[in-house]
């Protein structure tokens, strides 16, 4: 059993972005989704009938949580999903896929921000190596290339190392 889970707040398209997620993800499922009953909602909640009260779904084995809150809260980029990747095809999947409908301007560093607002890192396995190079210089260089790109780019951040 995982102790911690994310816990995702959508205003009233939890259904549409877990769908959207568990399509991306290959081991993934929708586990359970929990609606608001019909005709008892008043105040703030009003008008959610049918909406999520809680959904549980699993992306590659991880469970999260969503429910469907309304306005109050918004995503924040202070939090992110952190996805390494092995390869430039699966870094290129990932991006094409997160970022589609998202906001362009949010786009840096391997950072993207999806069409629900959340943010997420789509990084190469090989970043942390290049840019924790004992030759500091190389280091520097792999920095200086990361920092100017969208989407990391494998081959561009070893070329910046070899420079």
């Amino acid at each position: 059993m995982q102790k911690i889970t994310p816990f995702l707040w959508f205003d009233k398209n939890a259904e549409e972005a877990i769908k959207f997620y568990v399509s991306i993800f290959k081991k993934s499922k929708i586990k359970s989704i929990k609606r608001y009953s019909e005709g008892h909602l008043t105040g703030p909640m009003e008008g959610m009938e049918g909406k999520i009260l809680t959904a549980v779904f699993e992306l590659e084995g991880r469970e999260f949580m969503a429910l469907d809150g309304g306005p109050f809260f918004k995503p924040t980029g202070a939090v992110s999903f952190y996805i390494e990747c092995k390869t430039q095809k699966e870094v290129d999947y990932y991006w094409e896929k997160l970022s589609a409908g998202g906001d362009p301007k949010s786009q840096q560093c391997g950072w993207l921000q999806d069409k629900f607002g959340f943010s997420w890192q789509v990084i190469p396995k090989d970043l942390p190596r290049l840019l924790n190079n004992k030759d500091k210089e190389k280091a520097d260089k792999v920095m200086q290339a990361m920092l100017k790109m969208k989407k990391i780019i494998i081959k561009d951040l070893e070329e910046a190392a070899e420079e």
